[in-house]
């Protein structure tokens, strides 16, 4: 059996409802029977605030403050920022006090649990700073979907270190959740605009959430398949597919990053991107980018492009072979360059629709010739661990490498992430 190489790790992840984001609130549009054509509901919002007395403004911004102190650094700016965020787009521009600022601010904030209910679909990479890590081991950071009320997906981060023998700790995360600024930019395609986020208030990475912003994401940003790509001049950047839920269709979007202190989301264009399940590989192949991908919803995909932000056509390269893949297939993740070729985590799905994790590997130098995979699952649902929010379900959005050690973190029932540890040779033994 493929599951006697896999060794399962003592550590579990689990949502944790105390974690909160201030976010932006929008109040709802008046129904069409109640709507006013010369007031919108939030400037009557506002306007409330404004016919307030100074000294019930004092009292009521304290209050605000107070409550939102408890689990927050430097609310009085987040609420300013926020109200110059509407002042003279969602509301008209008015000269007001700073009290007044802050608190039609408040009005127009909310506290956002937003991994309470699950946090599980991990994905992740080498970090950027490795200085001070035990010699042999690997600082690495950690993508989770989180979830939260709605249903609503966010990405949130942890750091952690691998090490040589094989061990992992996670960091605890702060206390502390930060929203970002939020800037409008041109984007990947000229018609579509992006978001720059800018993460400078968080201390740690574990202080950053990347919530939905735009209408295309206003259901969920949803598994972040991370990679490291390193391009032909040698310069890195952290890139990152995911699937954008507006509520009527769903996208692919591109995180991009340097320092995961400022970072770009922009929408992947072609038909393509219109799929979930994208993950790019961690350097051009013959000049070109590409991707895994699976458009039909069943078997996975060989994409390339010169353009990154375009995607077209594409070739089956993965299909359903053994019984616990015969309903589909797709990524776990971005391919692995090791010596043998491109090492792909896959999972598969088979009856009652239960999900397993294998691995497939792919030509080096034409990666749409497999040269092996395995024939049972690496990981699967185990009685003790098979329910929660989804049964039957074992899943990842990226793993790694290090030395010749694959680490794999993965989710259990679309509720908490675990992780395991897979010796490379044991791996390729045990494909056919």
């Amino acid at each position: 059996m493929a599951d006697d190489i896999v060794s399962h790790l003592p550590l579990l992840l689990k949502p944790d409802p105390a974690r909160v984001v201030i976010r932006p609130f929008a109040p709802a549009d008046d129904e069409p029977d109640f709507a006013s054509a010369t007031c919108t509901r939030a400037q009557r919002i506002a306007d409330r605030v404004l016919a307030l007395n100074p000294a019930t403004v004092s009292e009521a911004l304290h209050d605000a403050v107070a409550s939102l102190s408890e689990h927050h650094r430097d609310v009085e700016s987040v609420l300013l920022r926020r109200f110059h965020d509407i002042n003279g787009l969602s509301i008209a521009a008015a000269s007001v006090s700073d009290d007044q600022a802050h608190l039609i601010g408040g009005y127009f904030s909310e506290e956002y649990a937003f991994e309470a209910a699950a946090l599980f679909n991990p994905s992740i990479v080498a970090a950027p700073d490795q200085s001070g890590v035990p010699e042999g081991a690997l600082r690495f950071i950690l993508a989770l979907r989180g979830v939260g009320e709605g249903h609503i997906s966010s990405v949130t981060f942890r750091t952690g270190t691998l090490m040589a023998d094989g061990s992992v700790t996670v960091d605890a995360p702060s206390k502390q959740a930060v929203s970002p600024r939020i800037k409008l930019i041109p984007g990947g395609n000229p018609d579509d605009p992006g978001v720059r986020l800018f993460c400078e208030g968080s201390r740690d990475l574990s202080e950053t959430v990347i919530f939905p912003v735009t209408d295309h994401q206003r259901h969920g940003i949803e598994d972040l398949r991370l990679v490291r790509f390193v391009d032909d001049d040698g310069n890195v950047t952290y890139l990152g597919t995911y699937t954008a839920f507006g509520g009527d269709d769903i996208r692919e979007e591109l995180l991009r990053t340097t320092d995961f202190q400022t970072i770009d989301l922009t929408a992947l264009g072609g038909r393509a991107a219109h799929a979930k399940g994208m993950a790019l590989f961690p350097r051009k192949i013959d000049g070109r980018y590409a991707m895994l991908g699976r458009q039909d919803h069943e078997n996975i995909w060989l994409l390339t492009s010169d353009d990154l932000y375009h995607w077209e056509g594409g070739a089956k390269i993965v299909k359903p072979l053994w019984p616990w893949e015969f309903v589909q297939m797709g990524n776990c993740g971005s391919p692995i360059e090791i010596d043998e070729g491109w090492l792909v985590v896959t999972h598969g799905v088979g009856a009652v629709r239960n999900y397993c994790i294998g691995a497939c590997l792919l030509d080096k130098d034409d990666p749409s010739k497999v040269l092996a995979r395995v024939t049972v699952p690496l990981i699967r649902p185990s009685t003790a661990e098979r329910y929660g929010y989804v049964p039957n379900v074992v899943y990842s959005c990226g793993s790694l490498v290090h030395g010749r050690m694959l680490l794999l973190p993965y989710a259990i029932a679309d509720n908490v992430t675990t992780f395991a540890t897979v010796q490379l040779d044991a791996l390729i033994a045990a494909m056919a």
